[in-house]
């Protein structure tokens, strides 16, 4: 991550100002540009606080309120291989009823609240939380029933009614065709503060839930009999009983959707398995985004290079250069030697790209017959033995890796991995570096057995600076199982797939050290190769898990109870070093309370934290501006000890 520091910050400012543009109603570049955007930085920095919002819909001038059930993000697939890994989990389901298929739409989204019967208010995606309520324009929409009809029972509904906001291609082109597209319009006619031109908006309905009763729809395609008797406009969809079949629909669908009234961008499938609980979740399980095919470029390869990091070394294609996506592209990930076997992949092989969520492109196979003219064909040579330590490579097909678990790269690697994942920002690559080729640190455990006196006498480091680093590292701290099993460097194992695993049950280390493979592999996003690397990395690390939690210093936090996240919907932004604490400790903190951490100050945010609250710095000053609380240290720390009273603190840190 460090290397990349310069990269991700870029990632993270453009993220936030086309997130902005695009809710304002005036987005600066097309949907898959953002998507690759937004996928390289999940690809080089998966724990990007930009990536943990789903977005940010709040206007200043409206009143806010909260979902009825949180609107948070979909998984999504870019293609079939990725869908099919996702139907394949959801058919192995004890209770899976067959798929549903919607049009996927391409506006802004809009939770409607009914309370028995009659429109309460309708608010706006905000966070996924919170939202604007912007219940006067809604009104006036095409489609939005200020009361259900449909039934004599209609009066006693209360619930929500999620769906998309869109403008109809006529509409725009005969009104608004000065605006980018529909859904630049649809932004931002629907947060007029005069409601001007939300007649002109057509909502159109895709999910229903009860207000207190999980049990009150049996199925998904109920829900959306139940909306189209109520009056409601609904999306397209069809049922489904094989993957197969959806992917022929997507295709037939991506062919004619500019002969569509509205836009889309692909395909929302769901179990038809209602599964109140896990609509709930920041991301459904039980359904997922399944976008439309990106743009495509051929191009000849002309040689491989294998990346190394940590164990694995990962095949790169060397092509001739090619526009893809807006940018020019010389290297494309080969992914695994099975690949390269399978396609029967060989330099000078005319080859088919696409930017698929990473910041290289990907070769996803050879390019069509007679796209271009092939070079001279020669195999590909694979490497034999480990750089580093001399080990014969073991091929697993899926990846290629150094088997030594004693190997020097790979033992630094993990060292590298653990400094980054804890922020020991002090502890620097260079000096790693030292420590590391000394032979004095090898091993995790070895960081919390240095002295003053040893990191004194390594390259330019002096006493002062020596016992800055080891106060820092004797800074006791408790870290939540996904963190500490994510610093571990188990092979492709980072801290997103860790929290699949807790969600899953596997919430302490205990259980997580006697899951065996099948366990793990069962659970949505952890397949079997990743969870037979969680398996093996923790019988080979049990020896050194055991001498991290013995120093003292470093423990695993208990998995929280339900009423165990007094912060949740609070977020906090840090600003200035803390004196009681390290500032990677306090967001720890705040995250194991059920808060969020964020690297901006936004509309969104609850509280900047600051030890200097007069300050005139540029986050002090938008945080004014903005009507965000400033509070200092010890209001933060009065906050830690009685998180409940997290909604009633000043600004300027006065607690009421």
């Amino acid at each position: 991550m460090k290397e990349n520091r310069g990269r991700i910050e870029a990632l993270e400012r453009l993220i936030v100002r086309y997130q902005n543009s695009y809710y304002n109603g005036e987005a600066e570049i097309s949907d898959a540009e953002f998507d690759l955007l937004w996928d390289e930085l999940k690809t080089i920095h998966p724990k990007s606080i930009v990536l943990a919002g789903v977005g940010k819909d709040i206007a200043d001038g409206f009143p806010k309120a909260k979902h009825l059930i949180p609107m948070g993000s979909q998984e999504k697939a870019a293609n079939p291989e990725e869908f099919r890994i996702w139907a394949e989990k959801a058919a192995a389901r004890e209770d899976f009823g067959g798929f549903l298929a919607q049009y996927k739409l391409d506006g802004a989204s809009l939770e409607l609240q009914y309370e028995k019967g009659r429109l309460l208010r309708a608010v706006t995606r905000g966070d996924g939380t919170l939202g604007d309520e912007i219940t006067p324009n809604a009104r006036r929409m095409q489609g939005v029933m200020a009361e259900l009809g449909g039934g004599k029972n209609a009066g006693a509904f209360s619930g929500g009614v999620r769906g998309e906001v869109v403008m109809i291609h006529n509409t725009w082109k005969e009104k608004y065709a000065d605006k980018a597209n529909c859904r630049n319009a649809a932004n931002g006619l629907m947060r007029r503060k005069d409601g001007a031109g939300s007649e002109d908006l057509s909502f159109i309905a895709y999910d229903v839930s009860a207000l207190g009763n999980d049990a009150f729809f049996p199925s998904e395609t109920a829900k959306i009999d139940w909306l189209k008797k109520r009056g409601f406009a609904v999306t397209e969809s069809r049922e489904f009983s094989r993957a197969e079949e959806i992917i022929a629909w997507r295709e037939e669908t991506a062919r004619k959707r500019e002969t569509l009234p509205y836009d889309i961008d692909g395909l929302v499938v769901k179990d038809k398995t209602t599964d109140s609980a896990d609509l709930r979740r920041a991301r459904p399980e039980r359904q997922i985004a399944f976008k439309f095919d990106l743009e495509t470029a051929f191009s000849i390869l002309r040689a491989v290079e294998w990346s190394e990091s940590g164990a694995t070394y990962t095949p790169i294609g060397i092509v001739d250069p090619v526009r893809l996506a807006g940018t020019t592209v010389q290297r494309a990930n080969l992914n695994n030697p099975d690949m390269i076997r399978a396609l029967g992949l060989k330099t000078g092989s005319a080859v088919s790209m696409v930017k698929r969520g990473e910041i290289i492109p990907k070769i996803e196979g050879l390019a069509p017959p007679g796209a271009l003219e092939t070079g001279k064909l020669e195999d590909i040579v694979f490497p034999s033995v480990c750089g580093s330590c001399g080990t014969a490579l073991k091929d697993e097909g899926t990846r290629l890796l150094c088997p030594n678990t004693g190997c020097p790269k790979r033992l630094h690697h993990r060292l590298e991995k653990w400094v980054s994942v804890l922020d020991i920002r002090e502890l620097g690559e260079k000096l790693l570096r030292q420590l590391f080729d000394s032979g004095r640190v090898r091993n995790i455990s070895d960081l919390y057995t240095l002295t003053v006196e040893e990191l004194a006498s390594c390259e330019r480091m002096g006493e002062q600076s020596a016992a800055k680093v080891i106060r820092h590292l004797r800074s006791r701290r408790e870290l939540p199982l996904q963190v500490f099993t994510a610093g571990l460097d188990l092979e492709g194992v980072g801290e997103l797939i860790m929290e699949r695993a807790v969600s899953a049950g596997y919430d302490t280390l205990e259980k997580l050290a006697s899951a065996g493979a099948a366990d793990l592999a069962g659970i949505w996003g952890i397949g079997n190769i990743t969870a037979e690397t969680i398996v093996r990395g923790m019988g080979e690390l049990k020896e050194e898990i055991g001498h991290i939690l013995a120093a003292g210093i470093i423990s695993i936090a208990p998995p929280p109870g339900k009423d165990e996240q007094p912060l949740r919907g609070f977020s906090f932004c840090f600003t200035g070093e803390l004196k009681t604490m390290k500032r990677s400790a306090a967001e720890e903190q705040v995250k194991a309370l059920g808060g969020s951490v964020k690297s901006a100050v936004g509309r969104d945010l609850s509280y900047l934290v600051t030890n200097d609250t007069e300050s005139g710095s540029a986050k002090n000053k938008k945080s004014r501006e903005l009507g965000v609380a400033i509070i200092g240290e010890e209001a933060f720390l009065a906050l830690l000890r009685k998180p409940g009273s997290a909604g009633r603190v000043k600004a300027q840190g006065e607690l009421f």
